[in-house]
């Protein structure tokens, strides 16, 4: 494996979100890894994120790693979902990409994490206050993530 620092990366505003769904774009996780603390506000996910860091510039048949990873969104005001559902505990989400709406009157908003498949989480947040904590659990991989379809 190579020597690549865990990432860590906190966003404040929604230049900062586009480097957090850049890094975990094509990460992997199932709905029993979602954690809404309604008492603390928080929204996590721990997921499998594809290194594209390191996969970038190498040659397709160099090894790719994944690594275990805590996405966390505080300051959340309400969770709602579509096309994603803790009923088939089989099911494998691919997370394509994290975008933000501001409200009317910043800084609060809407979050929006949307998977392959058209599934959907849509954060109601005060403000943009996310976290992307790589852990140094991490494993090689042969495949590179494709959207073609929904994996089980």
């Amino acid at each position: 494996m190579a020597d690549i620092n865990p990432l860590r990366l906190f966003a404040e505003d929604s230049d900062d979100l586009t480097v957090i769904s850049a890094a975990v774009q094509d990460a992997v996780t199932k709905a029993e890894n979602f954690r809404y603390e309604t008492r603390q506000r928080r929204f996590s996910i721990e997921l499998n994120r594809f290194r594209w860091e390191e996969a970038v510039g190498k040659r397709k048949s160099q090894p790719k790693s994944r690594v275990r990873s805590l996405l966390a969104f505080d300051g959340i005001l309400s969770v709602k979902t579509r096309g994603v559902t803790k009923a088939d505990p089989d099911m494998v989400y691919s997370l394509l990409s994290i975008s933000f709406t501001p409200d009317a009157e910043p800084p609060g908003g809407v979050i929006t994490l949307m998977f392959a498949g058209d599934g959907e989480l849509a954060l109601t947040v005060e403000a943009i206050d996310v976290t992307l904590l790589d852990s140094d659990y991490e494993w090689a991989t042969r495949h590179v993530p494709s959207h073609e379809r929904r994996r089980r």
